[in-house]
């Protein structure tokens, strides 16, 4: 059977994998010979926005389709960059081409690649950014989304129970079964209390006329080859590896706010003035999405110490169980809180 394409490329979260991500699929198998499916937000620890590791989610997928169509698609995790849109695209040409190469069988011409997906909104932009592969837009199922069945299914008094609920079944049976059984986990029941406290803290705004926006700051300090963090004490993020930071006060000037949450989370008895003096660049860090508590912005200072034989000592106090310098080498996304990798990526040229 002749078709379009010899690969259309399938780029979401799928988080979680509903009816409408099944409709682009068995669309993009219609078009073409193999769909290459991405999953991103790769290599995350779990949270609100990202419960579901790519092996769960691909095997939402899998257990969808039949075994012909299983044979077809072809899965790779894409790991989000959420401040370099250019890296995101260079990963993603080089995923695409490599897994083309691995699978295509006529060494006499080029594979013909497109880009399969349906222009719900803001969060499709990545189909514009491939002017070297056709795009092709499938119909958005009754307009479904990912966030709301989510959301509905990670409240704590939710889980199963919701799953019988009409709106479940914008869920394949598969994904219903897989979701079923996942709500019996530990991990559930940790994501499930993060959802609670999440939740409480949003009620806080309710009375707001607007939706709040906060301001933060971060310190990424490095010495030797090392970077200073501190590990979470409590909700969000509890026990993921974070920079030091917080919350910028009324009467205080962001560098100001900086100095004082890196001493106040790490006790580094190094002077006021030498952190200023080793100051190196300032930027801004503004995803939308970057933070489960609300619109946040922060604000993140590179501090680069002068190299030493020995590290200075810290010890974890206010927000942080305790501080630590780790090798640079040793940097785990999935350890990571919330954009904190992808901060310290932009701020170090990583």
């Amino acid at each position: 059977m002749s078709r379009d394409f010899d690969f259309l490329v399938f780029i979401g979260r799928f988080q979680p994998f509903h009816e409408g991500h099944l409709s682009v699929v068995r669309e993009g198998l219609r078009k073409a010979d193999k769909l290459i499916v991405l999953f991103g937000s790769a290599f995350q620890p779990p949270s609100l926005r990202n419960p579901w590791s790519v092996e769960e989610r691909e095997q939402m997928l899998r257990a969808c389709l039949n075994e012909d169509e299983n044979r077809r698609v072809i899965t790779a995790p894409l790991m989000d960059a959420p401040y370099n849109d250019d890296a995101w695209v260079r990963n993603v040409q080089a995923t695409v081409q490599g897994l083309a190469v691995a699978h295509f069988q006529q060494p006499h011409r080029k594979p013909v690649i497109g880009l399969i997906g349906h222009e719900k909104d803001h969060t499709s932009y990545y189909l514009n950014l491939f002017p070297q592969w056709s795009a092709t837009h499938a119909p958005n199922l009754q307009d479904i989304s990912s966030t709301p069945l989510r959301e509905a299914y990670l409240r704590e008094d939710a889980g199963s129970a919701w799953l019988s609920q009409p709106s479940a079944h914008a869920l394949p049976a598969p994904v219903r079964e897989q979701l079923d059984h996942y709500a019996s986990t530990s991990a559930f029941q940790e994501i499930a209390a993060e959802s609670a406290f999440i939740r409480e803290y949003r009620k806080a705004w309710d009375a707001a006329p607007y939706a709040p926006m906060f301001i933060t700051v971060d310190a990424v300090v490095v010495q030797s080859g090392h970077i200073l963090l501190i590990e979470r004490k409590a909700r969000p993020g509890k026990g993921l590896w974070a920079l030091p930071g917080g919350f910028l006060d009324a009467n205080e000037r962001v560098e100001e706010a900086c100095l004082r949450e890196l001493r106040e989370e790490t006790r580094l008895k190094i002077p006021a003035p030498v952190l200023k003096g080793s100051i190196r660049s300032q930027e801004v860090f503004d995803a939308p999405h970057r933070s489960a508590r609300g619109r946040t912005v922060t604000h993140a200072f590179l501090i680069e110490l002068t190299p030493a034989a020995e590290l200075p000592k810290v010890r974890g106090g206010d927000d942080a169980r305790h501080a630590f310098w780790l090798p640079l080498a040793e940097l785990e996304p999935m350890r990571l809180f919330e954009d904190h990798y992808y901060i310290i990526q932009k701020m170090l040229g990583l």
